[in-house]
């Protein structure tokens, strides 16, 4: 019988892994990369059969953390439109300083390409589909109290997502201040479907 996955350890392994990955490149052979984890080539293998379960792995832990950052960041926030604002200041908060992580983790999933690529896209964006599908209701419900300007609720959760995560690849590839686009975002898209406060 086979012994059952520790999966704070291969949490552990994985964050390392990509560290190791990150630094050395994706063509780092599998010996090279459990020497360097301090493991024989079998171990690292029981643990991740494809550098692309590593990347899977430390794509999906980092993706939870970042949830759970938001959702507590939003939760005192009552008024749908202030919960889309804060989600997006609280998502580069997180990533703030190690944006170089989720940069590389989505490139490497570029390079696997293929079905594993597309699985693993799809895992990631399993992490965030509840959370973009509640919003958006949000932002409906705040439409029918009268509380939100008429809007395409999907469209403007889906709009704020796409300049979530290019404003931060913009910090990571051109060092970008992004106190002055959340600023824009907030007084020229957000804040005019505010109604109620």
């Amino acid at each position: 019988m086979p012994r059952p996955i520790d999966h704070d350890r291969r949490l552990e392994l994985a964050r390392r892994a990509v560290e190791v990955l990150e630094r050395e490149g994706l063509a780092i052979s599998t010996e090279r990369l459990a020497a360097a984890l301090g493991l024989k080539r079998p171990t690292l293998l029981y643990h991740f059969p494809t550098q692309g379960h590593v990347i899977e792995t430390a794509l999906v832990a980092l993706l939870t953390e970042q949830a759970a950052h938001v959702l507590h960041a939003i939760e005192g926030r009552a008024h749908p439109i202030d919960r889309l604002f804060e989600q997006m200041r609280a998502v580069h908060a997180f990533h703030a300083g190690r944006e170089h992580r989720i940069v590389f983790l989505t490139q490497a999933i570029a390079t696997l390409g293929g079905q594993r690529g597309r699985e693993i896209v799809a895992r990631g964006v399993e992490v965030f589909a509840a959370q973009r599908r509640a919003a958006a209701e949000r932002v409906r419900e705040g439409i029918a109290r009268g509380e939100v300007a008429p809007c395409d609720a999907e469209a403007l959760v889906s709009g704020l997502r796409a300049l979530t995560d290019g404003l931060m690849v913009q910090r990571v590839t051109d060092g970008l201040d992004l106190r002055a686009a959340h600023r824009l975002v907030w007084e020229h898209l957000l804040a005019p479907l505010k109604r109620v406060a």
